[in-house]
């Protein structure tokens, strides 16, 4: 069996208090994860084109603030 799968069983196993557990768990993990990929993207410069656009539309003032 593949370690995804095992993992999987796994989690259908757990008890209703587990599953309340486990899931603010991996949210928290999750949240970490994509933050840290976000700012590795940012450092490598992989948003550079994407904030340069936002910039040009908001001086032609097709964005507002809010």
């Amino acid at each position: 069996m593949r370690k995804l799968e095992e993992i999987e069983d796994q989690i259908r196993s757990l008890s209703g208090t587990e599953l309340v557990e486990f899931r603010k768990w991996y949210s928290e993990f999750d949240a970490q994860a994509w933050d840290a990929q976000f700012e590795a993207d940012v450092k490598a410069g992989k948003l550079d084109r994407l904030a340069e656009a936002v910039r040009k539309a908001h001086k032609e003032g097709k964005s507002t603030e809010f």
